[in-house]
């Protein structure tokens, strides 16, 4: 096969293998796993039920239209509209995808050129540096330090260079649960506008937050033609099996987008994109009784690894929590999670693995409370055995 290497160089240092070991350690040592984020039951019944209907009706069980169903797109527009006061066109201003993680791939593959740089926050999301790195272009990271995980707004104008094209924001943002404040949105777009820069924010745990207010960036002056905003139904309805993301964004750049999604996957989840049709309608109840739910499990979790000698972080938004394991005279955090379901039968995954800084995140722990109850009482539990 010649000398070249099998995998690319640039992809080689991503986050995805610490994930399948960290999984299979739980599966090895019967541990309760708070590493991978999805959660242990499913979403609303009558969402569950619409693609059942769908399926037994025989919608979306050929190709749907590559935009997305006229449905979908439609309640995508309405739920922004709702929102945010965004008006966004369900023929030419939304674009269904195979769940955030293609809208990103997408777009980074759209409006990259190899040489180009791309601002982003660190820790990253696993798969931004592969897409990056798969387009061609450089990561440069902008990185979040604890305790306060806040974006540096002279560090970002130094970062800003002539082959700078795009900005990656990712808001409420994962790993840290940081949510970032009107203000920042500001400082951040008036950049965007001065330097011409396009923007493509990540605002898939938009409906996650707590005790904070989440702005997307496009209702900024300057900010909607050139701001790609990606969201998705996986967090917000507990459905993260079924894959159905979009963009929302200006004719010009869903074009582009469109563009590259096309030869990823084409088209995906025909059916279930009724349902999140569906669900996007619920009433606002249901996303208050979501974020309160959350808030809960948030705290029981927080409470319990700072009483097992965690340093926790109590994060604005997401289902992550963050922790710093050296009160437990721990340093290496990927050393840390690899011994420590054998020591309480708990899995976590070390922060480093989003880090190109490792210094910056050696230390630093994230632990998920999308789970039941039960299962973070009992994981909680276990972890005092620390």
């Amino acid at each position: 096969m010649g000398t070249r290497p099998l995998l690319n160089r640039r992809l080689a240092k991503m986050g995805t293998t610490i994930f399948a070991e960290m999984s299979a350690l739980a599966t090895a040592t019967g541990s309760i796993n708070l590493g991978q984020g999805f959660p242990d039951t499913d979403g609303p019944e009558e969402v569950r039920e619409a693609a059942v209907r769908a399926l037994r009706e025989g919608r979306g069980n050929q190709y749907p239209p590559g935009p997305g169903i006229p449905e979908l797109r439609t309640a995508i527009a309405e739920h922004q509209r709702h929102f945010y006061g965004l008006s966004y066109d369900p023929d030419t201003e939304v674009l269904v995808t195979a769940g955030a993680t293609e809208a990103i791939a997408a777009a980074l593959l759209a409006l990259l050129e190899p040489g180009d740089e791309v601002i982003a926050f660190e820790p990253f999301y696993d798969s931004y540096a592969a897409c990056i790195a798969m387009a061609g272009a450089t990561r440069v990271p902008l990185t979040l330090r604890a305790p306060s995980f806040r974006p540096d707004p002279d560090e970002l104008r130094s970062l800003i260079t002539p082959r700078t094209r795009l900005l990656l924001i990712n808001t409420p943002h994962n790993p840290t649960g940081t949510v970032l404040t009107a203000d920042e949105l500001a400082t951040i777009a008036a950049l965007a506008v001065e330097h011409d820069l396009l923007v493509v924010t990540d605002e898939v745990y938009e409906h996650l937050v707590f005790g904070a207010t989440h702005h997307p960036i496009a209702t900024l002056p300057g900010m909607r033609e050139r701001t790609v905003t990606i969201s998705s139904a996986g967090k917000t309805f507990s459905f993260t099996g079924w894959k159905v993301g979009w963009v929302t964004a200006s004719p010009e750049l869903v074009s582009a987008v469109r563009t590259a999604k096309q030869y990823l996957t084409y088209v995906s989840a025909g059916p279930f994109q009724y349902a999140v049709a569906e669900a996007l309608r619920l009433p606002d109840t249901y996303f208050d009784t979501l974020r309160a739910d959350l808030l809960r499990k948030r705290d029981l979790l927080l409470d319990g690894l700072t009483a097992a000698g965690f340093r926790a972080f109590t994060p604005e938004g997401t289902y992550f929590v963050t922790t710093d394991i050296t009160p437990l005279g721990e340093k290496d955090g990927i050393d840390f999670c690899r011994t420590l379901p054998g020591r309480c039968g708990v899995v976590a995954i070390p922060n480093a693995v989003f880090y190109d800084d490792v210094d910056a995140g050696r230390s630093l722990v994230r632990f998920t409370f999308c789970k039941q109850d039960e299962v973070l009482q009992e994981a909680v539990t276990r972890l005092r055995r620390l």
